[in-house]
């Protein structure tokens, strides 16, 4: 276990703390106040003599709130409110001493335990003086509104197997919803219902050390894509697209055109091709498409990180496209290579249509963030513009390309000077 500095200590709640003084072996760490469990793990990691414990008079003072409870019923009631629309559920109140990282969280009894099952105040307490191995325990973060989350082990479900994130954990190690990490777990103590990760190992396959040592995403320096994706389709129209308008890693792509050109089609096939390279992350984002486009998205490889469909408002649209760049953000600034499809720009906000767009990259030191989305006409700042002809599409003349209206900045680092010669010379025939 790595030294923990005091202003760490100090920022983590007080579940966190009862595990981290668990894993040094201390004695009596859960009869002594915040402020004093700090000074103790600290000396013990310096390996100096522990100072005295505090008196069992001050064990009520420090007894753990049942964090995780809380927030799963907070969770709960969030997933029933937009489910059956129930009122709020009564609350209790109950905060951390010493200003706990948790304070002031809402407390739900009865009611978020379901029909039959044993109320979590009356779970009983480890054995004294036994001290538990951590489990190691893998899955996807689900985070809540107060910055605390869950290890989500059977996604998307919520299960009693799922273990709490603390606030400080989240923050500290960056985490967005969709994260999968591993971590050893301790089991539940007292009133809790979940229990609660010791510490996060590794962050989507890479060593959370390593991830904290990154810079912010805005701030890493980008440069033009230079390694293509290479299809490898039969389909004339995807066969245009990647030899007369080709994109790569980092590429910033609009799929323009007319109603019925196509452009949701497309973007599926593309969606089926990219999810079979095991070195890519692929994300959907459903906004203003047809209710049953959302089905057969729903049947494709890659399932829908979001979706609303043409009827939701501007900012339900705006919502669903943020929330799957933002995931997408955080593994490029990692290092690894992702692709989000959009479909579509048309209804977002100006601005949130552009901020999408622009969070494509190829980063200099690092990873690739590559977006691809439909529109019904060029944003600018696209790397390449793949343009549909609705009239060729309608009337099944493939490939539907307009190759004038399409496009690809800097093409001969992706495809070199000779095959940048051959797009131009297409292009020349097509003006013809």
């Amino acid at each position: 276990m790595s030294v923990l500095d005091r202003a760490t200590l100090e920022e983590s709640t007080l579940a966190d703390l009862h595990a981290i003084a668990s894993e040094l072996s201390i004695d009596g760490y859960r009869r002594l106040r915040k402020g004093d469990l700090i000074n103790t793990i600290i000396a013990k990691q310096a390996g100096e003599e522990l100072p005295a414990a505090s008196t069992p008079a001050e064990t009520a003072a420090t007894e753990e709130g049942g964090a995780g409870e809380d927030e799963e019923g907070s969770a709960g009631r969030r997933r029933r409110g937009r489910r059956g629309g129930r009122g709020r559920a009564g609350t209790r109140g109950g905060a951390e001493p010493d200003g706990g990282e948790d304070a002031g969280d809402t407390r739900e009894a009865a009611a978020a335990e379901p029909a039959g099952r044993e109320p979590a105040g009356k779970k009983s307490a480890a054995p004294a003086g036994k001290e538990e191995t951590p489990e190691l325990v893998e899955g996807v973060v689900e985070l809540l509104p107060n910055g605390s989350g869950f290890v989500r082990v059977s996604p998307p479900e919520p299960s009693d197997a799922d273990v709490y994130i603390s606030a400080a954990q989240v923050k500290r190690c960056e985490l967005v919803n969709g994260d999968r990490v591993t971590g050893p777990r301790r089991a539940p103590h007292r009133s809790e219902r979940f229990a609660s990760l010791v510490r996060i190992d590794t962050v989507n396959g890479r060593p959370a050390e390593e991830l904290a040592d990154r810079g912010r995403f805005d701030d890493l320096a980008a440069e033009f894509p230079s390694t293509r994706f290479e299809l490898g389709s039969s389909d004339p129209t995807l066969k245009a697209v990647e030899f007369l308008t080709p994109f790569g890693r980092g590429s910033r792509v609009t799929i323009t055109g007319g109603t019925w050109a196509g452009k949701s089609h497309l973007l599926r096939q593309l969606g089926e091709l990219l999810s079979q390279r095991e070195d890519l992350s692929v994300f959907v984002a459903l906004a203003g498409v047809r209710p049953e486009e959302l089905s057969e998205w729903s049947e494709a490889p890659v399932k829908p990180g979001a979706a609303v469909s043409f009827a939701a408002s501007a900012e339900a649209q705006d919502n669903a496209v943020e929330v799957v760049v933002d995931q997408a953000r955080r593994l490029a600034a990692r290092g690894s290579d992702a692709v989000v499809l959009i479909d579509t720009l048309d209804g977002l906000h100006p601005l949130s249509a552009r901020r999408a767009l622009a969070a494509a990259r190829k980063l200099r030191d690092g990873g690739s963030l590559t977006v691809i989305a439909t529109s019904s006409k060029p944003l600018g700042g696209e790397t390449t513009v793949i343009a549909l002809d609705a009239t060729l599409a309608v009337s099944g003349r493939y490939p539907a390309v307009d190759l004038l209206a399409s496009g690809t900045m800097r093409p001969e680092l992706l495809v070199g000077v000779k095959g940048a010669q051959a797009i131009a010379k297409e292009r020349v025939k097509a003006a013809k």
